[in-house]
């Protein structure tokens, strides 16, 4: 019988295993199709509860918005909280998701919001805050954005080690004033510096609240007064 001989020289070409790439996802987008989508293109995604942004992919940041969330988080002033956290990160990005599903203006009067304050912010974003945005059609659209972005080439990567921005208590003050309905920033203010203290502003007569705020006092009023 024939002995097999082996070359002991011969060099043997190893196929190196390919280690699918990392991102970290906040737990919060679990439920999420952009998921199930990342799942089929075979990325190692690790779920944390991350204190700024949505998706952590290698050395960027990035904040994921559908129309409908950016709409009520522009509203009650959330995105802007968001936006001053993740400065914290050189590389950001915002992506807002479902143009194909919801036109961003034509629904002002469901969204109480005029499509020109809605192109206002999105200059403040890019302008203000500096922060790129992206306008993705769909979920699918958004995870070929985020698969684009895992595959090039970085040897950085983003920390985990930022911080949730905390509001002083001026700050607190105003944030629950500007969840009223026509409350915004400066109206906060105007009855913060009058009446000094919630107590005061709830007790205030009527009067002196159209003063201040003309008609929308109204509004202010009828909510006050409204039973749970």
């Amino acid at each position: 019988m024939p002995k097999t001989i082996f070359n002991i020289f011969s060099k043997e070409k190893k196929v190196k295993k390919e280690i699918p790439i990392k991102i970290i996802i906040d737990h919060r987008e679990k439920n999420s199709l952009v998921i199930s989508e990342l799942e089929e293109l075979n990325f190692n995604l690790e779920f944390k509860q991350l204190k700024v942004a949505d998706f952590l992919i290698k050395d960027v940041a990035i904040e994921r918005k559908t129309v409908d969330d950016f709409i009520s988080s522009i509203k009650n002033k959330r995105l802007i909280r968001q936006l001053e956290e993740i400065q914290q990160y050189k590389k950001k990005l915002l992506i807002i998701e479902g143009l194909d599903e919801q036109d961003l203006y034509s629904d002002s009067d469901l969204s109480g919001m005029h499509p020109n304050s809605i192109r206002g912010f999105l200059l403040s974003i890019l302008l203000k805050y500096n922060v790129p945005i992206i306008f993705s059609k769909n979920y699918k659209d958004t995870a070929k954005f985020i698969s684009l972005i895992a595959k090039k080439k970085t040897n950085s990567e983003a920390s985990l080690n930022v911080n949730k921005r905390t509001l002083n208590s001026k700050e607190r003050l105003q944030f629950i004033l500007e969840g009223f309905p026509g409350i915004g920033p400066k109206n906060a203010k105007k009855l913060l510096k009058e009446f000094k203290t919630l107590k005061n502003l709830f007790n205030a007569e009527e009067e002196k609240l159209k003063d201040i705020l003309g008609k929308k006092a109204e509004v202010l009023i009828k909510f006050r007064d409204q039973e749970y």
